[in-house]
Order: C-alpha cells, then structure tokens, then sequence
C-alpha cells in the first residue's frame, strides 16, 4: 500500500498551489518535457483556473486529461475541450487522448473519484487490471451515467501508476467513505486497486 497523506479541508488555491510546487520541481530537475494528468468533472476546473496563474515554464509541459467522454472537443461534455481553454493559452500543451498515442511517465497523476469508486473512466464493471497491457482503453460504462450518457476513452491502470505521484481530491461523505474503505483494503473497487499497487507517495485532499 502506497504512503497515502490526507489534507483535510483543503481549498482550491491551496491544491493549485501543491501542483504548482510539483510541477515547478519536475521542471527543475533538466529541460525535458514534464507531463501531468488531471481529471474532468465539476470539482477540478476551479482548481485549475488556479493552477494556470502560476508563473511556471508552461512551454514544457504537456497536461493529459485522465479520461473523456467520446464527443467533439467542442461539445459541452468534453474534458479535453475544457482543459485545453484553460492551459492552452498558458502555454501549455493539451493531449488528446487516443488509443494510439505514447503516453509518457507523469510528474504527477491527478484523479478524482466517483462514489461507486470509479477513477478516471476506469469503472467497476469494467474489471480494470494493474497489468492491463495497453495505456489507453475506450469503454462503455455500466450502467451509463445519465448526465453523461457516452462512451469513454481512458488512461489505464499501468499508465496512472508510471508517475511520480499521485494525487486525489475527494469531496463529500459518501466519496470520503468510499477511499477510506480503500484505504483500509475493505473492498476491490478501482480506487482500492490503485492504491493497492501505489509505489508513489499518495496525497488525498478533502
């Protein structure tokens, strides 16, 4: 089990500001490229109008959405849309997520969490494994959420663990029990596995 840490109340500038540390520390390091991936849904975006007004070398670095629902970049439940408005004009690199690109190693894997444990768009029913051959899969949840009845296009289990850290934000008592179980190893769901197989230091804010 990975060494997990827990902020606890944590606000939106001061995760922006964790990150901002973590990349700022990547790109200390030599002049290649740092890659990072951060998640979707209605809790990140917040954080990452935050994270994009930090003076860092945004040129060299390539920010990988975690997962995305299978629509146009332009179509209202795109992740990738989202993400690339905001770093983008930073000076960011934004990746698309096909089942044909080179995933790199991760400074820092970012993921949030669903109340059925879900990470990224890896689902429960979707049996996902630690030893998953490919870094990328295209899936269909089930059951599908109604407010996002799509397909999905995800970053598997081998490609979030190849980072140097892991991160979660996870907010609201059903979702704080849930990670708490995992914690404990009190159940299989996809959170548990990751942190089951987790070398990394793992940060939780709440």
């Amino acid at each position: 089990m990975a060494d997990i840490h827990i902020i606890e109340g944590a606000s939106d500038s001061e995760i922006a500001a964790f990150i901002e540390a973590a990349l700022a520390e990547a790109l200390a390091v030599n002049q290649a490229p740092v890659a990072i991936s951060v998640p979707g849904g209605s809790t990140p975006f917040p954080i990452m109008e935050e994270l994009v007004k930090a003076d860092l070398d945004w040129a060299r670095v390539t920010v990988w959405p975690g997962d995305d629902r299978v629509v146009p970049e332009d179509h209202e439940a795109s992740n990738t849309g989202k993400i690339r408005a905001l770093f983008e004009p930073a000076g960011a690199q934004v990746a698309t997520l096909t089942v044909m690109e080179q995933v790199p190693h991760f400074a820092l894997v970012w993921l949030g969490m669903g109340a059925d444990g879900h990470i990224a768009s890896l689902f429960p029913n979707f049996d996902p494994k630690v030893d998953e051959d490919a870094s990328i899969k295209r899936l269909t949840p089930d059951p599908l959420p109604p407010e996002a009845p799509f397909d999905r296009i995800t970053l598997t289990m081998p490609a979030l663990l190849d980072s140097d850290a892991l991160m979660f934000v996870i907010r609201g008592d059903d979702k704080r029990a849930v990670f708490d179980a995992a914690v404990e190893g009190e159940h299989d769901l996809p959170v548990a596995r990751v942190l089951g197989a987790a070398e990394q230091k793992v940060t939780c804010f709440t």
